[in-house]
């Protein structure tokens, strides 16, 4: 209890933020306005919404690939469990109840059950490292796939839908910077530091007092806690999701995004989300082979820049007060 009581008040912001709280506060505004006067086309609608949920696959990823310095690859694993999740209950639950309900509720029970079943991967997986580490994730993420296929009430290889367009660009807005606050507060907090000295050596971390094993296992509920929050927004912007949905290829996406924008950043995360969501769109003519460029694009990451555009390096307005500048005083 004592630890939980201590990573929540890790998330308070440790000094207020006016310019960034009236920058959310606009873009929350806008997020409303857009589709309720047509300030945009559907298309560039969806391209948003899309845009956002990557955003928050890509931050969640990057805690443990970039901030803790491991490799995992079955982040899509979790996006499945969120999205599976939060559909059932909207469809089979909770639609008998208020529609305003509804899409809260499941997504939040989508995203809390992918971050109950993150800290079951976690217990074991992280007693490798590396490799290994990328073994087991990728295993997981298969077993979940292949137990989906074999469940007939969640429609197995066929597929799931009835979910309610419920997803807009209010509710992905508010989800974007719910996720990018927890993870920017998270990361200047105790455990944070903890993490960061995970990434640099574990076993120094280990012997200055890091209590190494809950501050991983911490990082990895966190992040799989978000994978299911976008999961389920995917789901119900969808309508539609499948065992194909989250294979292999879904979590490369994610992976792709994160190198590119640059390991241990957030602004890196944005950037790398938008931008590869936006270059995805455009190759579109190109019809399956847009889809080869994916793997060529994170080949290329690894060779030429392998830590991102923006690779261990924030964003000014993302780092707190007394962080910047060598930790210059108010």
């Amino acid at each position: 209890m004592s630890g939980l009581i201590e990573f929540l008040r890790a998330l308070r912001p440790a000094e207020k933020y006016l310019s960034a709280r009236s920058v959310a506060a606009a873009g929350f505004v806008l997020a409303l306005a857009i589709p309720r006067f047509n300030l945009l086309d559907n298309y560039l609608q969806l391209l948003l919404m899309l845009i956002g949920i990557n955003i928050i696959l890509t931050l969640s990823l990057n805690l443990i690939n970039g901030y803790m310095g491991e490799f995992s690859v079955g982040h899509a694993g979790f996006m499945a469990a969120g999205a599976y999740v939060s559909s059932i209950l909207s469809v089979r639950i909770l639609a008998a109840h208020s529609p305003v309900w509804v899409f809260p509720c499941a997504v939040l029970a989508g995203g809390l059950v992918a971050g109950a079943v993150g800290l079951i991967v976690a217990v074991p997986s992280f007693k490798t490292r590396g490799d290994y580490l990328a073994i087991v994730t990728l295993a997981f993420s298969m077993i979940v796939k292949s137990v989906i296929e074999n469940i007939d009430a969640v429609g197995g290889p066929r597929g799931f839908l009835g979910m309610d367009k419920l997803t807009n660009l209010p509710w992905v807005f508010f989800w974007v910077v719910v996720t990018i606050w927890i993870t920017r507060n998270f990361i200047y907090s105790r455990f944070g530091r903890g993490i960061l000295a995970v990434r640099e050596d574990e076993i120094a971390a280990d012997l200055t007092g890091v209590n190494t094993r809950n501050v991983k296992m911490l990082a990895f509920v966190v992040s799989s806690f978000f994978a299911g929050i976008a999961g389920g927004l995917y789901a119900h912007l969808i309508q539609y999701i499948s065992p194909g949905s989250f294979d292999i290829v879904k979590s490369t996406e994610m992976l792709v995004m994160v190198y590119l924008g640059g390991v241990g950043s957030i602004a890196g995360s944005i950037l790398g989300a938008a931008s590869y969501t936006v270059m995805l769109e455009a190759l579109r003519p190109l019809g399956i082979w847009r889809m080869a460029v994916m793997p060529l694009l994170l080949v290329l990451l690894m060779i030429f820049r392998p830590r991102g555009i923006m690779g261990f390096r924030e964003a000014r307005w993302l780092v707190p007060f007394l962080e910047r500048d060598g930790g210059a005083k108010k």
